[in-house]
């Protein structure tokens, strides 16, 4: 083994592949991935043989050492078990951005990190060795990914059968015409959403939809939104959550038939962080005649409020809360919109964020999809498992769909989202409503 060319006070120790495969079991050892979230989903972004991340590794990418101070780094590496006491591992995709993150660990006090100096890549080029990634990781994009569909460069997990990009959002065309990815169209959630019960629209509705935003069933359609400061007591809050949108999008395109529905992770705002352009040219759908299959294709993504109470009765099957602990105990009903507070009864809080608008609970600190180990580990802690009929619900679909979304990224088959949720189950005082809780429930 080598020793990193660094400062006396903050050398790390190299360590070889070999000695890697040796300690994969050792229960104190920690693997932290310093590479960007995309490459430990799934995607080989620089060419590996193979995608994805050393088994039980944590995902901390270097990126986020610039706009992290030490206290939230140290609070975030707590989090995921990388603890005082530990051995750390740190790879990454070379030396570079392994050492940059083992640096700060032991600025931080950790004392016993070292790097892998060969890099990811080295692991991935070794058959032998065990990866981990997210099983649908492909449906889940990144700038880079995007930006090579746009410019048309061939792709192994694009098939070829056309495509669009869609700006989503509640409401606001003035938000797309500021600014949005070259070639994108609009798409206002209010023509997937009957504004009465913010339920799906009919697949009559649906199908004109599709059709006159020249979207088909064959149509690799990648959506995405962008997230502005507001909170919830705005008279249309939900304007601000545009990739809660982009995933409710992506929930109900797929319930109507669209085989191919991907979302861009971090929306626009990670594009633009990636330094990718944007433009103002004010794009019109080019219609198609026909959509190409019946509407609903998989009507198992949605339940109804009949569905919704065979899972609660069901011994195999969970309904799960995606709310805050606040909106959970019935202190608030979460809108401005729903009166009654409360939950369903016999449901599972699933957590949320800080209001009916945010997902920080499921985002990372850079607003991309949180490390879907973690997301596993806290819905297992609930019991809400793979190997039950899992829906999730919300006030109105949105906060579920993004999870739904998570869930199928996952490989999970039996999911769905309630589409009434509380605004529908609570609008019936024959329904069963429960309130209160553990005042010092733990929030993961």
């Amino acid at each position: 083994m080598t020793t990193l060319n660094l400062p006396p006070s903050q050398a790390l120790g190299s360590i070889s592949i070999t000695d890697l495969r040796e300690r994969l079991a050792d229960p104190n050892l920690v693997f932290v991935d310093a590479r960007p979230t995309a490459a430990y989903n799934g995607w080989p972004l620089n060419g590996e043989a193979r995608g994805g991340h050393i088994p039980g590794a944590v995902a901390f990418p270097s990126a986020w050492l610039a706009s992290v101070e030490d206290a939230e780094v140290q609070r975030l590496l707590h989090e995921k078990g990388v603890t005082h006491g530990r051995t750390i591992v740190v790879y990454g995709d070379g030396t570079d951005d392994a050492a940059a993150l083992g640096e700060r660990l032991t600025r931080l006090g950790h004392d016993d990190v070292w790097v892998d100096g060969a890099g990811f890549s080295a692991w991935a080029a070794d058959d032998g060795l065990p990866l981990d990634r997210l099983p649908n990781y492909e449906k889940l994009v990144h700038p880079a990914w995007v930006a090579g569909l746009i410019a048309g460069e061939p792709s192994d997990t694009y098939p070829g059968t056309g495509f669009l990009v869609l700006h989503v959002n509640f409401g606001v065309p003035d938000e797309y015409d500021d600014g949005h990815l070259p070639g994108a169209l609009y798409l206002d959630t209010n023509r997937l959403e009957d504004p009465v019960d913010w339920n799906r629209r009919s697949p009559d509705e649906l199908h004109a939809t599709l059709l006159a935003h020249g979207i088909s069933a064959d149509t690799t359609v990648v959506l995405y939104g962008r997230d502005t400061i507001g909170h919830a007591n705005e008279k249309w809050p939900g304007r601000r959550a545009g990739q809660i949108a982009a995933t409710r999008a992506a929930l109900i395109l797929g319930y109507a038939g669209i085989r191919d529905v991907r979302v861009l992770d971090g929306g626009y705002d990670h594009w633009v962080h990636a330094g990718n352009p944007v433009e103002t040219v004010i794009r019109e759908p080019i219609p198609v005649a026909s959509f190409g299959v019946a509407i609903p294709q998989r009507r198992d993504f949605i339940v109804d409020i009949g569905e919704a109470k065979s899972i609660l009765a069901a011994d195999d099957a969970v309904l799960v809360s995606v709310r805050t602990w606040r909106e959970h105990l019935g202190r608030t009903s979460g809108y401005n919109y729903i009166g009654p507070a409360g939950r369903i009864a016999g449901d599972v809080w699933g957590n949320c964020g800080s209001d009916a608008y945010h997902m920080q609970h499921y985002r990372s600190v850079d607003n991309t999809m949180r490390p879907y180990p973690e997301i596993a580990a806290n819905w297992e802690a609930a019991g809400i498992t793979p190997d039950k009929w899992v829906a999730f619900y919300c006030g109105t679909g949105w906060r579920a769909a993004e999870t739904w979304f998570y869930a199928f990224l996952m490989g999970w088959q039996r999911i769905a989202v309630y589409d009434g949720g509380w605004f529908e189950w609570s609008a019936d005082p024959g329904n069963p409503i429960e309130v209160g809780g553990e005042e010092d429930a733990a929030v993961a």
